[in-house]
């Protein structure tokens, strides 16, 4: 039915070679470290002679051991359509002076598998360009959420069902609407990249080495093809070769499950990071850009332009280490439940999400100073605002409808959501009508976080009221 969608506009897939794959996806939007002008002329060089495409994640192989990734047949080669020069203003650090936003996506692709895969991680990066900070949210797979158009489910669901419905823009795509209308937040970008990438890299690099802080006995870890590859490991310093490091970010056997697992991946994250810029191997890496970027065509998805990705690279090396914060949406803030269906799930707790996503990405404040003229504010709008009934509350849209246009709210239309699983309200603002949307908010007590911009609304309406099952008209 009704979808959210952010304003921005969309953009086409593409690939990004070599060392924009280490600085934003592997390396987590960390930091650079190095000269300015040995960045330009490497960059330089290297565009001359690769191709930007978009990978399908095709079949997966079964990986051995200690063996180097196999390539499909219809590898395109890199060379075959040379890029030209990027111009002087191409290379220059990222001028904007908004915050840019990215989400970070890995891609759960098993052997023998060539359609719509769940999403095995998902991090948020963000970065502001003018107080030069950042900061890495990790998301658990199993957090229970409304997917935009779909119902409530598991967050790792919704790049699977974006590629199983040829969701606009694809799984990557739907990913995104559910993160923006999970934390209310807006996305720029993304970058989706499955197993084998990360493995090639961390080989490539010699490996990583992380703290254990508990042992982990997990028998049941899942290989590639359904089956499994017991995996262990002792407390204390340990250094990890590709697939151990991928097994350790992955395993859920540990008391904190989902969410350790998450805290897990930040961990390797940062110790990847630490292993190349430590023994300055960016200079060795570039060198071996062949094999990599071999890799990278297949196991990479992007919406970041090669424009974008040097530009971003050239601001985030001036972003010290303590600029950085991590956090994770853990035992704070979710609760275990099972679903009728006997799933275990993360139920989020909006208000403390809230919280943290205010600190992590500090959103614009509400403007208080109007508060007092705020129903005035939103008559000169002129929204034309519809009530969706998300519950299984027969006539709650109808009653709701009475109840707002008390207080002079223009309802057009009521209806019913695509689901009456709705457990919390959602606002949809598909214009710009702030003032409406932030009444609204205060006369259905709906708290910022459910509130989410949309473009294209499927009926004549600016504002979409999605109701939830948390909601009941006050008593006069």
């Amino acid at each position: 039915m009704t979808t959210s969608s952010k304003k921005r506009r969309a953009r086409p897939s593409v690939r990004l070679p070599l060392w924009a794959l280490i600085v934003i996806i592997i390396l987590g939007l960390l930091i650079l470290t190095g000269s300015s002008v040995w960045l330009y002329r490497t960059v330089r060089t290297m565009v001359s002679t690769l191709e930007i495409s978009s990978p399908d994640f095709d079949t997966v192989a079964e990986p051995v051991p200690g063996a180097a990734v196999t390539i499909n047949d219809n590898t395109t080669n890199s060379t075959s359509n040379p890029l030209p020069l990027l111009s002087a203003d191409a290379l220059k650090p990222w001028s904007g002076k908004d915050r840019i936003s990215i989400l970070l996506l890995g891609i759960d692709q098993r052997c023998e598998e060539n359609g719509p895969a769940h999403t095995d991680s998902m991090m948020v990066l963000t970065i502001d360009p003018v107080g030069l900070s950042a900061a890495i949210l990790s998301l658990p797979r199993d957090l229970w959420v409304e997917i935009p158009g779909f119902q409530l489910d598991r967050i790792n669901q919704a790049h699977y069902l974006g590629e199983l419905y040829e969701y606009p823009g694809g799984g990557p795509a739907l990913a995104m609407e559910t993160v923006m209308s999970t934390l209310g937040i807006p996305l720029d970008y993304y970058a989706a990249v499955n197993f084998d990438a990360f493995i090639e890299v961390v080989d490539l690099i010699g490996g990583i080495t992380v703290n254990v802080p508990d042992v982990i006995e997990d028998p049941t870890y899942p290989d590639r093809c359904y089956g499994y590859d017991p995996f262990s490991i002792t407390a204390g310093s340990h250094r990890l070769n590709g697939e151990d490091a991928l097994k350790y970010a992955r395993t859920r056997a540990t008391f904190g499950g989902d969410v350790d697992r998450a805290g897990r991946q930040q961990t390797v994250m940062l110790a990847v990071r630490d292993q190349i810029l430590q023994l300055d191997m960016l200079p060795q890496l570039i060198a071996q850009s062949p094999r990599l970027w071999q890799t990278l065509q297949e196991n990479v998805r992007t919406n970041l332009t090669l424009d974008e990705g040097l530009q971003l690279a050239l601001l985030m090396q001036d972003i010290p280490r303590d600029s950085i914060q991590t956090a994770v949406i853990d035992y704070n803030y979710v609760y275990n439940e099972t679903t009728p269906d006997g799933r275990q799930v993360l139920v989020p707790n909006r208000d403390e999400i809230r919280r943290l996503r205010d600190a992590l990405f500090v959103p614009p404040a509400v403007p208080t100073p109007v508060i007092e003229n705020l129903p005035d504010l939103m008559a000169a709008e002129k929204a034309k605002v519809a009530l969706f009934n998300g519950t299984a509350v027969f006539g709650l849209a109808s009653d709701t409808q009475i109840y707002l246009q008390q207080h002079n709210i223009n309802v057009t239309e009521i209806g019913n959501a695509d689901s009456a699983a709705y457990r919390t309200t959602q606002i949809i603002d598909y214009g710009d009508y702030p003032n409406t949307t932030l009444y609204l908010t205060q006369l259905m007590d709906v708290p910022p976080l459910n509130v989410s911009a949309g473009s294209k609304p499927e009926g004549a309406y600016d504002v979409l009221v999605i109701i939830g099952d948390n909601w009941r008209v006050p008593e006069p």
